[in-house]
């Protein structure tokens, strides 16, 4: 164990005893089961997917603050334990057992499809001509610094990354600005390199600083309210439950990336996942423009009429006008 999935641990421990109930009742209200929540209270596993412990904490009654901290101690824990062996049963949504079985040749052929159609141009967000940059054109700039030379990462606090905060609030990102690369951070980052039409690696390399001082691309978006106002319009046979699966996904933010353990992220307002999209003939560039977002994610609802492609927001059926 590291030391950050202890803390992470330790922290759930104590939402798990400040609740006052057993791990069986908090699996059934959270949709986990009571023997994984009792190893990630443990310490012996870490969860793949952040949203089965977003829906624990709010069982427990987590706060929004301590929902906040606890994503922060959750994104550390996970990327701590890169060595650690894929769960037998991947907790993302969308992904079946069969999907789990082949999920290794479906990601690389789904980074094989990204990635090629990002070459040919495909995945450009804003105006870009595709020329090469100068190597030299933003020497003078503080990314571009001795200090910054390495890949402003996950974890770093800094100046730089300061910087790429500022750069991507500049961009229309929603972010604050704190000097410190946590998850939200990781979050705009990896938006704005698939907007950029560059590799999703989460951490900014020199193409990515490039782009940010080119102030080619944005990340203006939706907001929330228009969101949801689309997501009732699409799911006019269940629109509260709908709403409430995709508040539990993303908080309505067009732009939500997630990464998983086993390699694999989920994408926009309903978390569609890496194995989904291509099943939907999807890129996460489209899985980013909430419209075509919503619409497939309703017709992933059409093939059953129900909600099971969303396994850990399922405490949000049960009462969806409390999320």
């Amino acid at each position: 164990m590291t030391p950050h999935m202890d803390k992470f641990a330790a922290y759930l421990r104590m939402l798990k005893d400040r609740s006052g109930q057993g791990y069986e009742r908090l699996g059934r209200l959270a949709g986990a089961s009571g023997s994984s929540l009792h190893r990630y209270c443990s310490g012996k596993s870490v969860p793949a997917d952040y949203r089965v412990v977003h829906s624990f904490a709010k069982v427990c009654g987590a706060s929004a603050e301590e929902l906040r901290e606890l994503h922060q101690l959750w994104a550390l824990a996970d990327a701590g334990r890169v060595d650690e062996a894929p769960p037998e049963h991947a907790e993302t949504p969308g992904t079946t057992g069969e999907d789990v079985a082949r999920s290794p040749r479906r990601r690389w052929y789904a980074v094989a499809v990204a990635t090629a159609a990002l070459l040919a141009g495909g995945l450009v967000w804003v105006t870009a001509d595709g020329s090469e940059q100068a190597p030299g054109r933003y020497a003078d700039r503080v990314l571009f610094s001795p200090g910054c030379q390495p890949p402003v990462s996950m974890g770093q606090h800094d100046e730089c990354v300061t910087e790429v905060q500022n750069l991507l609030v500049s961009a229309q990102g929603r972010l604050s600005v704190d000097g410190s690369f946590g998850p939200e951070t990781l979050r705009r980052v990896t938006a704005f390199q698939v907007l950029a039409g560059l590799p999703a690696r989460g951490v900014v390399d020199e193409a990515t600083k490039t782009a940010l001082y080119d102030h080619r691309t944005s990340l203006a978006g939706w907001s929330a309210d228009q969101v949801e106002q689309r997501v009732r319009a699409v799911f006019t046979e269940a629109p509260d439950t709908a709403v409430a699966i995709a508040r539990c996904a993303s908080f309505l933010d067009p732009l939500w990336v997630l990464p998983n353990t086993n390699g694999s992220r989920n994408w926009g307002v309903f978390q569609i996942s890496d194995a989904r999209l291509l099943d939907l003939g999807g890129t996460p560039r489209q899985a980013f423009d909430p419209a075509w977002n919503i619409d497939a994610a309703h017709r992933l609802w059409s093939a059953h009429h129900d909600f099971h492609d969303w396994p850990s927001c399922s405490a949000a059926l049960e009462n969806p006008l409390s999320h």
